[in-house]
C-alpha cells in the first residue's frame, strides 16, 4: 500500500466537519488488479490513484491537471463512487461517501453530478432532449410531475437551449449544443457538486469559451462547486480558484491558481506550464522538454516517481519518496529540491 501523508497538515484537522468544505478527500487510493493465468490470479496492480488528499470549499472550482494516464478521471469517478476505492476516505458535505448504504447513496446521487468529456457518446440517441434532461429529475422527484415540463424548460433556457429543442434528438445538434444538453441534464437534478471531466476538450476553441462562460454563470446562479479536470492549462487558469497537479497517481503540487501559475515549484509543473501558448508572436517560448515517456502505473519508479524524467534528479530522489508538504502558506509540493533548500536551482533553470 502507498505511503500515507499526514492529512491534518494538508487540509487541517477535522476538515470533513468544516462547513466551508463541500468535498474532502483523504489519502484516496484506487488500484486496478492485473489478472493472469487460467485461474485469473492477481499478479500486480495498476496504481491509478496512489494516495491523494485535498479539499474543495463550497461554491469554488478546483482544477486538476496532468498528463494522460495520471489518474485525474479515476479520482473523479471514485469520488462519485462510480468506482469503488481501494483505501482512503471521501467526505461529501460531512458524510463519508463509501460508508453510505445503497438507499443513502441513492438519495445523495442528485447532489453529485458529472459532465462527461464526449458529448456524442454520453447522450442516448434514442431519447429526445426533453426526456434526456428530465428523466433523472423525474426519477428522483426533484419537482412534482405536473411541474416537470415547465421545470425542464427553465433548465434548458438557463443552459442556452430553446423549448422547441425538447422534441429533437441528439444527432440533430452540434457538439457545443450537445454539451449544453449534458450540462442541462446535470443541472436539472439541482446538484451541489459537478465533476467536469474535460468538458470542452472535444469542442472548437470558440465554442469552448461559450461553454466555460456558461459553467461560470451557472456556478454563480446556483452556487455550484466544481472539480474541473482538463489538459488545457489556459482554461484551468481561467475557471479555477485552486489547482492540483497530478503525476502518476500522486498530487505533486497544489495551490491557489494565481500563486501556482506565477510561482510553480515542482519541476513537472514548470514543464507543463512552459507549454502554455503565449498570444504574442514576439515572445520567445522557454519550453522545457521532458525526456522519456511517463512510466507505467503498474510498475512505478522507486523514490520520487518523477525522477526518471527530472532534470534536477539527485541520488536521494531515486530511493526516497519526497514528502508532500506545505512549502509556503496554501502552497503544497512534493520535491526533494525544496527539502534541501535549493529551490533557487529550479527558479534559475525556469528563468534560463
Amino acid at each position: 500500500m502507498t505511503k500515507e501523508v499526514n492529512v491534518d497538515k494538508i487540509i487541517g484537522a477535522g476538515a470533513e466537519a468544516d462547513p466551508e468544505n463541500l468535498l474532502v478527500v483523504k489519502n484516496l487510493v484506487k488500484w486496478f488488479p492485473i489478472k493472469a493465468g487460467f485461474f485469473k490470479h492477481t499478479v500486480g496492480n495498476v496504481k491509478a490513484v496512489d494516495g491523494v488528499t485535498f479539499a474543495i470549499k463550497k461554491g469554488t472550482t478546483m482544477g486538476l491537471v496532468g498528463e494522460s494516464g495520471c489518474g485525474k478521471s479515476t479520482i473523479g469517478k471514485t469520488i462519485l463512487r462510480l468506482e469503488e476505492k481501494t483505501s482512503g476516505e471521501v467526505y461529501f458535505d460531512g458524510q463519508e461517501v463509501f460508508g453510505l448504504s445503497k438507499e443513502e447513496l441513492r438519495q445523495m446521487r442528485p447532489r453529485m453530478q458529472i459532465i462527461f468529456q464526449d458529448p456524442y457518446s454520453s447522450l442516448s440517441p434514442r431519447l429526445p432532449v426533453g426526456e434526456i434532461i428530465g428523466e433523472a429529475a423525474r426519477e428522483h422527484q426533484i419537482v412534482p410531475e405536473d411541474e416537470l415540463d415547465d421545470y425542464i424548460t427553465r433548465v434548458m433556457k438557463a443552459c442556452g437551449l430553446q423549448p422547441y429543442h425538447k422534441e429533437r434528438y441528439p444527432h440533430e445538434f452540434s457538439g457545443g449544443q450537445r454539451q449544453r444538453i449534458c450540462i442541462a441534464r446535470a443541472v436539472a437534478l439541482n446538484p451541489d457538486f459537478i465533476l467536469c471531466d474535460e468538458p470542452v476538450s472535444a469542442l472548437d476553441v470558440s465554442i469552448q469559451a461559450q461553454i466555460i462562460n456558461l459553467l461560470e454563470e451557472l456556478q454563480e446562479q446556483f452556487g455550484l462547486t466544481y472539480l474541473f479536470i482538463s489538459h488545457d492549462l489556459s482554461v484551468v487558469e481561467h475557471i479555477s480558484d485552486t489547482v492540483g497537479v497530478m503525476y502518476l497517481g500522486n498530487m505533486v503540487e497544489f495551490a491557489e491558481t494565481d500563486e501556482l501559475y506565477s510561482n510553480p515549484l515542482h519541476p513537472y509543473t514548470q514543464a507543463l506550464f512552459s507549454a502554455i501558448p503565449v498570444p504574442d508572436p514576439d515572445t520567445k517560448m522557454k519550453r522545457i522538454i521532458l525526456e522519456g515517456s511517463i512510466p507505467s502505473p503498474a510498475n512505478p519508479p522507486s523514490g520520487c516517481k518523477f525522477h526518471t524524467r527530472c532534470r534536477f534528479c539527485m541520488d536521494r530522489c531515486k530511493v526516497e519518496e519526497p514528502e508532500y508538504r506545505e512549502v509556503k502558506p496554501g502552497h503544497f509540493c512534493a520535491c526533494h529540491l525544496l527539502d534541501d533548500g535549493v529551490q533557487e536551482n529550479t527558479e534559475n533553470a525556469q528563468e534560463g
